[in-house]
């Protein structure tokens, strides 16, 4: 079992999810989720399926007294199921990606957050081989820096899902798992909180993956993964990472520059050559200089041969056990570069499906904003505020309502307010 949680994230995304209102200094006991549905509601169903459930882990070796105070207050979470059940199948473009994890806003606030915790980050890499800012990378990707914890009970979250029965016996070893992470007293479960369906803490671990990797980095004889000091998170993720085969002195990748008329059946992971070998065809570092040999090295082209281009090494598989996903690897080793000091990128993304760049978009967010449509920033990422903000644009000036951005919409924004 991985960290990873692929079934109930979008490449990222745990740490971005829109219903993880928790922050620093308020995820305490008196933590509740605002919507109802997730809030414990009566289920005799439920009732009955924790009865026998408590049964299964008293035999598999759980104290009757942890499994009293685990569930005291616990219940069904309908919400939870809700959410399970509505997952849309949607991959955010890399562009879109990447904007997201490594805004400007975010680089500013995790490099803030870097140099905060740059002497702890430097006494894991110390122990675990792993460089700090890949470390906190993972922090700003899963949780924003600490910023969106989660704050749904985990006992009701795993155990709702268990009782569900969709994934019953995945969430039931996750459930005994989080029952022996209080057995083991790492946390109490009003602390036990974490994502919809059971990620927890700064680097949103499963509780089975906690099992097999948290860190007691201090020594104080608990993992705690939830306090607002991310210590053993931090400590927890380069563990992860370590056990996994990250290879010290090695990067993850960079950014290239492919020559013209490269060959794009040459791309993709899997199609590894020497570095001298990708050289001699003409490929440099997009930043100048030569390119590093860390061992064999694929080139990436996710937005095809007229977008950014990379040169990943062995290190961006160990980054892919994390989340298994292209998007979330290129996104935590991008966001390492912008954290340590690294530029955005040189390469560009080609126009959308739309005819429209990320400035594009960016312009029309701004445009819509000054208008008093809400889009949530501008990022240049169409997300579900942004194409509200559309709507309600072209209804209220009596044109078609499709909620879509095009160069039409642009153009007929104008400039100003």
């Amino acid at each position: 079992m991985t960290v990873t949680r692929r079934f109930f994230t979008m490449g990222a995304i745990a740490g971005l999810a829109a219903g993880c209102r928790a922050g620093p200094g308020r995820m305490t006991a008196a933590t509740v989720p605002d919507d109802p549905g997730l809030q414990p509601q009566a289920n005799p169903g439920y009732d009955a399926w924790v009865a026998s459930f408590r049964e299964r882990a008293e035999a598999a070796g759980i104290s009757r007294a942890t499994l009293d105070a685990a569930f005291r207050g616990a219940g069904y979470l309908p919400g939870v199921v809700e959410r399970d059940r509505n997952q849309t199948e949607f991959t955010r473009t890399t562009e879109d990606y990447l904007a997201i994890v490594a805004s400007e806003e975010k680089v500013a606030r995790g490099r803030a957050a870097f140099a905060q915790h740059g002497a702890i980050l430097g006494e894991i890499e110390e122990r675990f081989g792993v460089p700090p800012e890949i470390v906190a990378a993972i922090w700003g990707v899963e949780s924003q820096f600490g910023t969106r914890r989660g704050d749904i009970p985990v006992i009701s979250a795993t155990s709702t899902l268990a009782f569900d029965g969709r994934r019953g016996a995945f969430f039931e070893s996750q459930l005994l798992a989080t029952l022996r992470i209080l057995e083991r007293g790492d946390t109490t479960p009003a602390r036990l909180t974490g994502s919809w369906a059971g990620a927890m803490g700064h680097t949103q671990f499963i509780p089975t993956t906690y099992q097999s990797y948290a860190v007691d980095f201090r020594g104080d004889g608990k993992r705690d993964i939830w306090s607002d000091d991310p210590t053993d998170a931090l400590a927890s993720a380069a563990a992860y990472l370590a056990k996994s085969g990250w290879t010290g002195g090695r990067r993850w990748g960079l950014e290239i520059v492919a020559p013209e008329g490269f060959d794009a059946a040459l791309a993709g992971r899997g199609k590894g050559r020497a570095v001298s070998e990708w050289a001699a065809m003409g490929v440099r570092p997009a930043a100048g200089g030569s390119l590093p040999d860390h061992g064999a090295a694929s080139v990436l082209l996710p937005a095809g041969p007229d977008g950014p281009a990379f040169m990943i090494f062995s290190n961006f598989n160990v980054l892919l056990r994390y989340n298994n996903s292209e998007n979330y690897a290129l996104g935590v080793g991008y966001l390492s570069d912008r954290l340590a000091g690294g530029g955005p990128l040189r390469g560009r993304f080609p126009p959308d499906d739309n005819g429209l760049t990320i400035d594009d978009r960016k312009e029309i967010q701004r445009r819509l904003t000054a208008r008093g449509y809400d889009t949530g920033g501008a990022d240049g990422v169409m997300g579900k505020k942004s194409e509200a903000a559309i709507r309600d644009w072209q209804a209220a000036q009596g044109v078609a309502v499709t909620g879509r951005p095009s160069r039409g919409l642009l153009a007929a924004l104008g400039g100003g307010g």
